[in-house]
C-alpha cells in the first residue's frame, strides 16, 4: 500500500522545512510513503528547499496556474507514480502533519472514499467572531450542495483513494476544496470527516486578500459550482419564480377586471399584461434551459465516466 503526500507550493521555503519534518515517517497498514511537493511558479528557493529536504518526488509546473490546478496537476502525478492513497495537504504549515494516520485510517480500515480533516473552527484561537460564523455558514451550505455531512468543507488537509482521485475533475480555478466536495456528495462517493488539529498560522492566505474579497469569489465558484452540477434545479426555480409572477399578475387582472371592475372606469390595465406576457414568455425560456442544461449535465457525466473508465483500463495497477 503505497501513500504519495502531495504539498501545493507557491513560495514557501520558509515554512516547507518544517511541514515535511512534520509528516509521519511510518502509519500501520502502509507499506511505502512519499512526498511530492508542486511548485505552482514559486520565485523563491522552493524548489531547491524541496530537493535539500530529500522529498521524493517535486513537480514544477513552470508558471503560477493557481491552488486548483496545482491539485489537480499532483493528483495525476501522484496516481502516474502508483499511490494508493492520495493526502493533500498545505504548503503553509497550517495542518498537523502528524494527523495524517487520521486522514489514513478510514480508507484502510473502512474503504472511505474520501476523508476530509476539520479545523476546530469554534475553539480555534485565530478565528474571529466574523470569521468563524462565515465558516459555518459556508460549510452548510456546502454540505446542502454536496448532500454530505462534511462540517469543514473549506479544510484542505484530505484523503483520496485511487478510485476516487481517478474520478475527480476539477473546473475551478480558485480552490479545490468546494468542487471535490460537490463532485463527491454527487458521485455517492463515501465521505468522511475527521477532527484534526492545526499549528499556528505563519502568513495570511494567498488566495484572497480580504473578507469581502473571499466571500465574493467563494459565493461565486458556489454559485457556478450549483448551476453546473443543478442545473435543472437552477434554471427550474428562476423559471418558477417567472411563472408564479405572471400567475399573480393574471390573477390581480382577473380581480380588477371581473370582480371589482368600474363600469366607467376605462383603464386597460395594458402595462400589466405585458409583464404578465413578459413573465411568462421567461419562464418558457427558463424551463426550456433547464431541460437543456440536464441534458448537457448527462452528456458531461458520460464523458466523466468515460474519462475514468479509460484512467481505470490504463491502470498499471489494475
Amino acid at each position: 500500500m503505497k501513500l504519495i503526500i502531495q504539498i501545493p507550493c507557491l513560495n514557501e521555503e520558509q515554512t516547507l522545512p518544517q511541514v515535511v519534518r512534520d509528516l509521519p515517517k511510518a502509519i500501520p497498514g502502509i507499506d511505502q510513503i512519499e512526498i511530492l511537493v508542486v511548485d505552482d511558479g514559486s520565485t523563491d528557493r522552493t524548489v531547491a528547499v524541496a530537493r535539500e529536504l530529500g522529498v521524493h518526488h517535486v513537480l514544477s509546473l513552470g508558471r503560477t496556474c493557481g491552488l486548483a490546478r496545482a491539485f489537480t496537476a499532483g493528483l495525476q502525478f501522484a496516481l502516474a507514480q502508483g499511490a494508493d492513497i492520495i493526502v493533500n495537504t498545505d504548503g503553509d504549515n497550517q495542518y498537523c502533519g502528524a494527523d495524517v494516520g487520521k486522514l489514513v485510517e478510514p480508507i484502510l480500515r473502512q474503504g472511505v472514499d474520501l476523508v476530509v480533516g476539520c479545523r476546530p473552527i469554534d475553539s480555534h484561537p485565530e478565528f474571529g467572531w466574523l470569521k468563524k460564523l462565515l465558516q459555518r455558514f459556508g460549510s452548510g451550505v456546502l454540505r446542502s450542495l454536496s448532500q454530505t455531512t462534511v462540517q469543514d468543507a473549506a479544510s484542505g488537509f484530505r484523503a483520496f483513494s485511487r478510485p476516487t482521485a481517478q474520478r475527480l475533475f476539477v473546473h475551478s480555478r480558485f480552490s479545490y476544496c468546494m468542487e471535490t466536495l460537490i463532485q463527491a456528495g454527487n458521485l455517492r462517493l463515501h465521505v468522511l470527516s475527521v477532527d484534526i488539529r492545526v499549528n499556528r498560522k505563519t502568513r495570511e492566505s494567498r488566495l484572497f486578500k480580504s473578507t469581502p474579497e473571499y466571500l465574493w469569489k467563494s459565493g461565486r465558484t458556489m454559485a457556478s459550482m450549483f448551476v453546473h452540477y443543478r442545473p435543472g434545479r437552477f434554471f427550474g426555480v428562476l423559471s418558477g419564480i417567472c411563472f408564479a409572477g405572471a400567475g399573480l399578475l393574471g390573477l390581480r387582472f382577473i380581480y380588477l377586471v371581473y370582480l371589482v371592475a368600474n363600469p366607467q372606469s376605462h383603464r386597460t390595465y395594458l402595462p400589466s399584461l405585458i409583464l404578465l406576457a413578459t413573465l411568462a414568455a421567461f419562464g418558457c425560456g427558463l424551463a426550456l434551459m433547464a431541460v437543456i442544461a440536464e441534458l448537457i449535465r448527462t452528456q458531461s457525466r458520460l464523458l466523466e465516466e468515460v474519462l475514468f473508465e479509460l484512467r481505470r483500463k490504463s491502470d498499471p495497477k489494475k
